[in-house]
């Protein structure tokens, strides 16, 4: 199955009427309570389509009904169930779907009406309507097998029509990247960084709690990666750079060729290996002295693969870097602070390494020296990257840990302010939280108890991380 990780989310519909009113209302002007429930169950799926890959076998009534309908879902690999009683119904259906479905998501939705279509019940016209409205009887009757069969991958929403398609898109996003996550594979380049013990994530439960596989890439394999980059490529890379960026006068021509094909040596092995996320251990000796450097640049190549390539060895923080890609296709930073300067309310943040500057300002790109590195014996010492000063507004910083087997996944929201090049050798900005002070916001996240690194990208995906985390069994913490 070719794996689209562009793809909409994929939703299950399962809408329980009771056979026992299938057919009442036979000649009325309205029509029978199947055809009044028709034209609402027609209107519910043409507007999730306008956002979603709907499987919809039809409304459920009876055991052969419920059957096809869990056989389809399966075979359609849907990420999520919305399911919904149109009405009272019997419960046989719904229990046997609790029974026997595999573990899946699902959102068990309660349209409410503004009003009513009739006044009282006394002629069968409006009687039939009103058994059509009873579905708030149907749901609590529903609500307590939800309990009692111990389904945990259910949440409840109730609202308008509106506000219920609403919070389906977002919870829907957040069952897309938890489906994604199953079939994706993290690439170690080459192995875990060994001082920062507080980054390690055990592959094991990476695979069976979260869904990615891990494949370890040796250096040697990177370095002929490197060879098989052709001058032609590098050429065509550095032009693409040079017009756009400006080139600080003491980059020498030589590193930054050398930087460039290191650099597009990471992303054929993202096509080599089918990787979605990169997690690249960049100040390893041993690499230094096999490669000569560390890769300077973020090809936009891994943007097309809606991939993501992070420094030093954290699989968490790949974790969350590519969750937030996956949830909102947008450039995602990873940065670690640096330190708070509380009269301003702000911290500064950044980090080494490659950094994703494509679709920036280039203004905020110049091609520099690493100067970390710039008085080592290495082949390459000093070789240049691209220096970026991160996009201002609003943006989400979450970062993933794990501790003893669980996972806490942490949030807020904060400000990039624009301004110039700060810190030498960092892809940098100067941040202040939305919602509270900075030194109030690092207390909670140190009582939480993580580590240093965090993602970054434009935008409020808080609702999103919440529900994923639901799905996923995280601990998650919010602070705003």
């Amino acid at each position: 199955m070719e794996f689209n990780k562009t793809r909409k989310a994929k939703a299950g519909v399962l809408l329980i009427a009771s056979p026992r009113f299938k057919d009442l209302g036979e000649g009325l002007q309205r029509g029978t309570y199947a055809e009044r429930k028709g034209f609402v169950v027609d209107s519910f799926i043409n507007q999730l389509r306008k956002e979603l890959d709907i499987v919809f076998p039809g409304v459920v009534y009876d055991r052969d009904d419920v059957e096809e309908a869990m056989n389809s879902f399966y075979t359609g690999r849907v990420d999520f169930v919305i399911a919904e009683y149109l009405s009272w119904a019997e419960d046989f259906a719904w229990i046997r779907f609790l029974r026997d479905m595999p573990q899946i998501p699902i959102l068990f939705v309660n349209h409410a009406r503004e009003k009513v279509s009739f006044e009282n019940t006394l002629d069968e016209d409006d009687f039939i309507d009103f058994l059509c409205t009873g579905n708030l009887v149907g749901s609590l009757e529903a609500s307590g097998s939800i309990a009692r069969t111990k389904r945990t991958e259910v949440k409840t929403i109730m609202g308008s029509d509106q506000e219920i398609f609403q919070q389906i898109c977002v919870y829907a996003k957040a069952a897309r990247v938890k489906g994604l996550l199953k079939q994706s594979t993290f690439g170690l380049l080459a192995n875990y960084n060994e001082v920062m013990w507080s980054t390690y994530v055990d592959p094991y439960n990476l695979f069976t709690k979260i869904g990615a596989e891990m494949r370890f890439i040796p250096y040697s394999v990177y370095a002929e990666a490197i060879e098989d980059i052709t001058n032609s490529d590098v050429q065509i890379f550095k032009k693409q750079l040079i017009d756009k960026y400006k080139v600080m006068d003491d980059v020498a021509t030589d590193k930054l060729d050398a930087s460039i094909r290191a650099s597009l040596g990471i992303s054929k092995l993202v096509d080599t290996y089918s990787i979605d996320a990169m997690i690249f251990n960049d100040i390893d000796p041993a690499m230094f002295h096999l490669i000569g450097l560390r890769a300077g640049f973020y090809p936009n190549h891994l943007n097309d693969c809606c991939s993501v390539l992070v420094p030093e060895a954290d699989t968490g923080a790949g974790t969350i870097t590519y969750i937030l890609k996956l949830l909102s296709g947008k450039r995602v930073n990873f940065i670690e602070p640096f330190h708070i300067e509380y009269g301003e309310n702000t911290f500064a943040a950044g980090h080494a390494g490659p950094n994703d500057y494509n679709g920036s300002d280039p203004e905020d790109v110049i091609i520099a020296r690493d100067v970390r590195f710039a008085k080592t014996n290495y082949k390459y010492a000093g070789a240049p990257f691209a220096w970026y000063r991160m996009s201002s507004g609003r943006k989400t910083m979450a970062q993933l840990v794990e501790d003893n087997g669980r996972y806490k996944l942490v949030c807020t929201l904060v400000d990039s302010l624009p301004g110039k090049h700060l810190f030498a050798t960092y892809s940098h900005s100067i941040f202040r939280p939305a919602g509270m002070k900075v030194t109030d916001l690092f207390d909670k996240i140190l009582n939480v108890g993580t580590t240093q690194h965090f993602a970054l990208v434009d935008g409020d995906y808080t609702k999103e991380l919440q529900i994923l985390s639901e799905l996923m069994h995280f601990d998650y913490y919010e602070f705003i």
